[in-house]
């Protein structure tokens, strides 16, 4: 049976090709989409699309929403913090920072997750390769930023993509308390997350600028984006953050958390040589040490980890008739609970497993 083993590894590295190629895209489609649109206009439409694709996946899959005031309070908190918040945010940061350097300040998740689960005393029995795993990243962070000189990446938008990285990490430790593990079906939880998300950024809506040289944040916003802005973010929202959820499930169901993961590793190169080859970015040798010193850190934190017994899913909390699943540990994505992030995207964007706080790099 080794044709068949040679089979499913060729399936599975398409798979995640495929995957990296769609999830490192995201910070591409962002910034051709906001040369006609505000950064929330663009967080809403992505968040738009990509609940339509889910939707229409869920009605041809026959996979219900969940039920329950109880599931929905958490799917909306969630959705802020995976979904509403850091979406926005990356589209507020890349008016003023390249979609490569996006990419790259994105592989700090892990590092942020690591250290909020310090914070909260979820991560215990530290080993010292992962400690210093969490300072080796830090410091690449610092090397990028390179404070120090005139050529530093420092700016608000850099400090909002960060930001946007330390939201998906509180995400992901809430959703491993609160919607993990229930018993839950990942595409309705995923579906549920980016409707709710969908809400959010449109309460931001009347106060977007149109995303045009000299528009402000905080004024009524308008819509006339041109068709490649257009076009940009109805594939933002259907392949880089609808999409990309429900394959990074299936890697999760079919190959594990571990092949999963290595989409975290692929994503900033895949947003470096895209911005350089499509958008004709420039960086500098510095940036590239730094996404170097970067993911090492973060590989560091993933060696040395406690193996955690799987647990089964408890009962559904009010799950209706959602469709049970198992739930395998999983990586974040960008953006939603059981795929790809969102729960994104693609984010969704993504689904931590039990005792695991420092999954891979989400989804945008």
């Amino acid at each position: 049976m080794a044709g068949s083993g040679t089979l499913r590894t060729t399936q599975a590295g398409v798979r995640i090709a495929v995957l990296a190629l769609l999830w490192g895209s995201t910070y591409l489609w962002i910034d051709l989409a906001l040369d006609g649109l505000g950064p929330v206009q663009v967080a809403f439409i992505r968040c738009v699309f990509g609940a339509l694709t889910l939707a229409l996946y869920c009605l041809w899959s026959r996979v219900r929403l969940p039920r329950g005031a109880g599931v929905w309070r958490h799917v909306c908190v969630a959705a802020f913090f995976c979904n509403a918040l850091p979406f926005t945010l990356f589209s507020l940061g890349q008016q003023s920072v390249d979609s490569g350097l996006a990419g790259v300040l994105n592989a700090t998740t892990p590092l942020w997750s690591l250290l909020l689960g310090l914070t909260l005393g979820t991560e215990r029995g530290l080993r010292p390769i992962r400690l210093a795993g969490l300072l080796l990243g830090f410091a690449g962070t610092v090397l990028i930023f390179a404070p120090w000189g005139a050529d530093g990446a420092t700016s608000w938008g850099a400090l909002a993509i960060l930001g946007a990285g330390a939201s998906y990490a509180i995400a992901f430790n809430y959703m491993h308390r609160h919607l993990v593990g229930k018993g839950y079906a990942t595409l309705s939880l995923s579906t549920a997350q980016l409707l709710a998300a969908t809400g959010w950024t449109a309460l931001l809506l009347p106060f977007s600028g149109s995303g045009s040289p000299g528009s402000e944040f905080l004024s009524l916003g308008h819509f006339d984006p041109g068709l490649k802005p257009l076009l940009a973010v109805i594939v933002l929202g259907v392949l880089a953050t609808g999409v990309t959820f429900h394959l990074t499930y299936r890697i999760i169901a079919d190959e594990g958390a571990t092949d999963a993961a290595t989409v975290g590793y692929l994503l900033p190169v895949v947003s470096v040589l895209l911005g350089a080859l499509v958008l004709g970015e420039d960086l500098s040798l510095r940036i590239f040490a730094g996404m170097a010193v970067v993911l090492a850190g973060v590989a560091m934190t993933r060696r040395g980890k406690p193996s955690v017994e799987p647990e089964s899913a408890g009962e559904p909390e009010s799950a209706g008739e959602s469709e049970p699943v198992g739930q395998p540990e999983a990586v974040g994505e960008p953006g939603s609970v059981g795929e790809p992030g969102a729960a994104g995207g693609g984010s969704p964007e993504g689904e931590t497993g039990r005792g695991d706080l420092t999954s891979p790099t989400p989804r945008a």
